[in-house]
């Protein structure tokens, strides 16, 4: 079962990283961009991707936490100093993206609307 989570801004992130039991479930993380009051991120390549992952995770059948991470408004992410490009365990450059903590695997920026790269990215949790 995929339990989903929603965390917002870099210490909510950062403190849930923290209580992540290695032996548990595989954690993926979705970095997007912050929902505007339409309920759609300002981020117009995270509002293409967000159906097509929220399409896959519907059918996936396997025990994952899937943590959708708010990275906040168009302003803070475009910051080069922004505390989610800065840290070293992450090194995102671009949203979305998506990482499997403690992996090496990610897809980034358009990968993320690709149905058949999510399912090569989730099969790599068997």
């Amino acid at each position: 079962m995929v339990n989903q989570i929603e965390l917002h801004g870099y210490e909510e992130f950062s403190k849930y990283i923290e209580t992540v039991d290695p032996k548990g479930p595989p954690v993926l993380l979705y970095f997007s961009g912050a929902k505007l009051p339409s309920g759609e991120s300002w981020c117009s390549d995270c509002c293409e991707a967000e159906p097509v992952v929220n399409a896959y995770l519907s059918e996936l059948k396997k025990d994952i936490i899937f943590a959708y991470v708010d990275v906040g408004n168009r302003e803070t992410w475009k910051d080069m100093a922004c505390s989610f490009r800065t840290d070293s365990r992450l090194k995102l450059m671009v949203i979305p993206t998506i990482i499997v903590w403690k992996g090496v695997q990610r897809l980034e920026g358009s990968q993320c609307n690709k149905r058949e790269l999510l399912q090569m990215l989730f099969e790599d949790e068997d």
